[in-house]
């Protein structure tokens, strides 16, 4: 299987996977250059640098993700009918939906595909994108011939809002964010925002989630900064289940 060709003469219209790569039948493959990178134009026409991506197929050779695994999407919320990411959401076993009632007893009612801290309800449907976005890049559905396929083929995201439509929010909401989906047993939280002063409450929830061997990833923030030296939270706490991860283009170029 290859990438969809396209019109684009900077783009091979095959891509030929080597013996220990893997790749699906998603037709829109070729844009995300993070997974891929063979030297295709990105979304602004700038022609990569073939091998700056994460090397995804090789990791697909050895495997495609599970739904067992539930990683929590803190963000802008996700939309959960979205024809890619649909049959990756998370859907809360102890609950039966819109019957009014804390079935699982978690003290949350009807959290049947998530929660909404921002608008203080069950239904986590993004406002604003950016949510979605990043929901697609954990775990868009593989090999379904339908866009583009997640860094996860299968998995179950959960998705928790707590940022507003233009992406704001506040702190309580992302201190009761991570409470959450410690609460509900998420293996991985994906956090890509940041902002503020050091607050202990959220060191502290962060702490907590570490010590249920959760995995807490959190964006290093847009500014080129040295986060040693201008910490950028909650990627500068030091705790050791954080991962910050910065952004690069498909140049490798900071």
């Amino acid at each position: 299987p290859s990438p969809s060709p396209t019109p684009d003469p900077y783009v091979p219209p095959h891509y030929e996977p080597t013996a220990d790569e893997l790749l699906p039948n998603d037709p829109d493959l070729w844009k995300a250059w993070g997974l891929l990178n063979y030297a295709q134009k990105d979304s602004t026409n700038v022609v990569g640098t073939a091998g700056v991506d994460i090397d995804a197929p090789k990791a697909w050779k050895i495997g495609t993700g599970s739904k067992d695994i539930l990683i929590a999407s803190i963000d802008t919320g996700v939309d959960y009918n979205h024809p890619d990411l649909a049959d990756n959401i998370w859907i809360n076993p102890g609950e039966i939906p819109d019957n009014g009632v804390d079935d699982d007893q978690n003290g949350f009612i009807d959290d049947v595909r998530g929660w909404n801290f921002q608008g203080k309800n069950n239904d986590p449907m993004d406002d604003n994108e950016h949510g979605t976005h990043t929901a697609g890049t954990m775990g868009a559905k593989g090999n379904n011939g339908v866009g583009i396929a997640g860094v996860n083929w299968d998995v179950s995201i959960v998705p928790i809002k707590f940022l507003d439509k233009d992406g704001y929010g506040t702190l309580e909401d992302a201190v009761e964010s991570i409470k959450y989906a410690t609460l509900i047993g998420v293996k991985i939280m994906n956090n890509s925002w940041g902002g503020g002063p050091f607050a202990q409450a959220l060191y502290d929830v962060i702490s907590e989630a570490k010590s249920k061997g959760i995995l807490f990833v959190a964006a290093a923030g847009n500014e080129r900064n040295n986060n040693d030296s201008s910490a950028s939270y909650p990627a500068s706490y030091e705790i050791d289940n954080i991962i910050a991860v910065a952004a690069s283009d498909n140049q490798e170029k900071l």
